[in-house]
């Protein structure tokens, strides 16, 4: 007979931020990889640790236009990345630890790959080699991501490295060639070009970051092609191994093919649902036409008493996200009399790079495809005290307002901390205050990047 659990979790990511009122309930944990999931291992965090060094060292390109002379001496790839990954693997193997050891004796993992085998019942590979199959009267899919990898001739000889591995480097490559347009491959461009090497950008389309608004996307493809390397509209046609280390790239872009030697490929061409690797057929639970797991606005799949939450099953993979349906789903499941709904209504997201990016609601083609009537406002950053003093002349503020309501629905940012000068924006669009309420109902420090949103707001034709 399987072990029975009161609630299996599929995954350690958010599905780890287990709520205390549950603590009385027999829970049973299920990871096949790092405790922590994506985010802490393998994303959100160790890259933003090495895009804070890759910063620094891009701001001394950005010196000369003021008057000041810098330069990089040299960057230490091995000891940021032991710094780096000494402080994520304690907290990785701390993890393990606290949900292993005594504190949390409601608490069983299984260390192992878990895959549906009958209904609300699971079969578990564990690492040591032996297999466990447990049930459970309630489930939890929280499994997460794996990247994606496209097929390219010859991939299968040559090593390759993804946002899984290449942080991991054992030194800081010559030339390096990225394989992909969107925000993992431009994140990892401005890491490596930063930090001193020669970066090759390969994307299908003619832009980057194609998802973002059209203005926002042109900007920063123009940005980029004065940093480093980008073919656009170029096709990997295939790959072969050199005969020292390091890969060849057969190109196939608008002038014809060419050939380009790299030391390391990097493919972030993005990441794919886990859905499919649980087997979730077997107990009934749906996958749409992507691989993502199927849910309602609780949560709730169409099996009773299985829940999903995070990138196996979100529109939106970000770990903000993932974190909300997090919270939800244990509500729900603690409270199944008093369910509270996931608003993905205004879901923010930004691109650490060079310029950083940051951006929340529709952008203005999606608006326009809804049919909303926008009036549009551009706020440049050369236009605030502070952008004038950083002699910024290329950045700006995008915002939408929907002139039926009067309220705003998108806003898209391309400069300098535009991850945190947003903040404002997505605070007014979830409570609905009116732009002229948000730019006059609160004072604006002067003279700071916010200022930014402020001026922006104040365009738009007062009611």
């Amino acid at each position: 007979m399987p072990r029975h659990h009161d609630l299996v979790i599929i995954g350690t990511g958010s599905g780890n931020s287990i709520p205390d009122e549950l603590s009385g309930t027999d829970i049973a944990v299920v990871e096949d990889g790092a405790f922590g999931g994506t985010c802490l291992n393998v994303g959100c965090i160790p890259t933003k640790m090495f895009v804070h060094p890759a910063d620094l060292a891009s701001g001394t390109v950005h010196a000369a236009a003021l008057n000041v002379q810098a330069h990089v001496d040299s960057v230490d790839w091995v000891g940021m990345r032991d710094r780096i990954f000494g402080r994520i693997d304690a907290i990785e193997a701390g993890g393990r630890e606290y949900r292993t050891g005594d504190r949390t004796p409601n608490i069983t993992v299984y260390a192992g790959r878990g895959r549906f085998t009958g209904h609300k019942e699971l079969t578990v590979a564990l690492h040591d080699g032996s297999t466990e199959v447990i049930s459970g009267e309630r489930f939890l899919l929280a499994a997460g991501s794996r990247v994606a990898v496209p097929e390219i001739e010859g991939l299968d000889d040559v090593t390759f490295h993804t946002s899984d591995t290449v942080m991991r480097l054992a030194a800081l490559p010559r030339r390096i060639g990225v394989f992909g347009g969107g925000y993992i491959a431009a994140e990892f461009a401005h890491i490596f070009s930063s930090l001193g090497s020669e970066v090759v950008q390969v994307i299908r389309g003619e832009k980057l970051l194609r998802q973002h608004d059209a203005d926002i996307s042109d900007a920063f493809t123009a940005a980029v092609e004065q940093r480093y390397d980008l073919r656009t509209s170029t096709k990997v046609g295939r790959v072969a191994p050199l005969p020292a280390d390091g890969v060849r790239l057969f190109l196939e872009g608008p002038d014809g093919t060419s050939e380009v030697d790299v030391d390391v490929l990097l493919i972030a061409a993005g990441r794919t649902p886990n859905g499919d690797e649980l087997g979730v057929e077997a107990t009934g639970v749906e996958l749409d036409g992507a691989g993502r797991v199927v849910v309602d606005e609780y949560q709730r799949t169409g099996i009773d008493g299985i829940w999903a939450l995070g990138d196996i099953s979100t529109h939106f993979p970000l770990k903000h996200v993932a974190n909300h349906e997090a919270r939800v789903a244990f509500h729900n499941i603690a409270h199944p009399d008093d369910l509270v709904a996931s608003d993905h209504r205004y879901v923010p997201a930004a691109v650490f790079t060079e310029p950083q990016i940051a951006s929340v609601g529709l952008t203005e083609s999606e608006a326009r495809g809804r049919g909303i009537d926008v009036a549009v406002v551009r706020q440049d950053y050369a236009g605030i005290a502070a952008g004038w003093a950083r002699e910024d002349t290329t950045n700006f503020a995008k915002l939408l307002l929907d002139k039926d309501t009067g309220l705003l629905v998108g806003a898209h940012i391309i400069g300098p901390e535009a991850a945190t000068i947003i903040q404002p924006l997505i605070q007014g669009m979830s409570f609905e205050i009116p732009p002229h309420r948000l730019a006059r109902g609160q004072y604006w420090i002067h003279p700071a990047l916010p200022e930014l949103v402020e001026n922006a707001l104040l365009q738009f034709p007062t009611p």
